[in-house]
């Protein structure tokens, strides 16, 4: 369970004590070792708990070996403990617990909401069937190496083009109504033990209870997270392409037509890996170099949209670049799925046949 490092909040709010229904969203933002990120992560969260535009700013301690806590007290937050190492999804699980709030506001350690993040959220939840809100990374991340940049405009590009009913959920910077939350159980902390996709497989549940999710492209915040080719490619295949294709396949429910996975999305993976194919063809002598140029063509047609606004972003040399590793990021992605789909249905059924049959 988890250990109240402080008995108030800084409204002087005690323990117990009802909350002014006005003020009804509770940030929670697991930490673990984020020191050199809560210094800047915190401050405009507890600005929009000065104005009354939040009631309680939590950050819960996930087994921190450095002065995560301390800096977190002394910002003025509240601040728990997890009582060790549980991941993400345990420490925000425990933290909705005792939050006062109507709606719960998950953000990372990592994200620097915008000032007016918490007055657009609030507009998300405009019935009652909507059950969940999240925004979007910006466009602007501080950290400018290659790979940082990349990871940060692909999620801006497709959060901010995709559909405002979104058939899933985001806790870098989402909200949940508290009742639907503890009703679905919260994140799935079996399952999902480290930061992978507890937060795209609670959506799944709370459409499937009925509640519905909106995508609000408002509500946006900066990353400051540096990605490098090794923390990327790992992330990308092992806690979010091969978990997400676990899922997709497991519920039956099909893929669905959203973000970067949906049909238009699958067809450009598509295009990859024939673009891939023809290329080995060519150096292989089956085929002469018309046939990878051609598959060039169409890669720059089927992703003209994206490469512009990396060229906005970033200047030619980096959209190049940043075309190229996306066409890198298909192949990957769309492998794990297929060894996703053969260890369900080609492994699985093998290993589950009876000794003789």
């Amino acid at each position: 369970m988890y250990t109240a490092m402080n008995e108030t909040d800084a409204t002087g709010t005690s323990a117990g004590q009802t909350p002014d229904k006005a003020l009804s969203i509770s940030v929670i933002m697991p930490v673990y070792n984020g020191a050199e990120f809560i210094v800047r992560s915190l401050p405009p969260l507890l600005d929009m708990k000065q104005r009354g535009e939040v009631l309680e700013v939590i950050v819960i301690d996930d087994g921190s070996t450095d002065s995560s806590q301390q800096i977190a007290d002394e910002l003025g937050a509240v601040v728990l403990s997890s009582g060790g190492r549980l991941g993400p999804g345990a420490a925000r699980n425990q933290a909705a617990e005792v939050a006062q709030g109507e709606f719960l506001w998950f953000v990372d350690a990592d994200v620097v909401v915008h000032s007016d993040a918490a007055q657009c959220l609030v507009k998300g939840f405009a019935t009652e069937q909507i059950v969940a809100v999240f925004g979007s990374y910006d466009s602007n991340p501080p950290a400018r190496n290659f790979f940082s940049q990349y990871k940060n405009l692909v999620h801006h590009y497709y959060h901010q083009r995709a559909s405002d009913e979104a058939q899933t959920f985001w806790s870098g910077c989402g909200a949940v109504r508290r009742d639907a939350f503890l009703a679905s159980g919260g994140f799935d902390v079996e399952r999902y033990q480290y930061p992978s996709i507890e937060d795209i497989e609670l959506g799944h549940r709370l459409i499937g209870a009925g509640g519905r999710v909106r995508l609000l492209r408002d509500v946006q915040c900066t990353h400051l997270k540096v990605w490098r080719f090794g923390n990327l490619i790992h992330t990308e295949i092992f806690r979010r392409a091969i978990p997400w294709s676990r899922l997709i396949l497991g519920s039956g429910s099909g893929i669905p037509n959203d973000l970067n996975v949906g049909m238009s999305e699958q067809v450009r993976a598509g295009i990859a890996g024939f673009l891939f194919l023809s290329i080995l063809a060519y150096i292989v002598g089956i085929v002469g170099v018309s046939a990878p140029l051609l598959m060039a063509m169409l890669v720059l047609y089927a992703n003209w949209e994206i490469l512009q606004f990396f060229y906005k972003k970033g200047g030619p040399v980096f959209a190049c670049g940043a075309l190229l590793y996306h066409q890198v990021y298909y192949l990957y992605s769309a492998s794990a799925f297929a060894w996703v789909y053969i260890e369900q249905n080609v492994l699985g059924y093998f290993f589950a046949r009876p000794r003789g049959s």
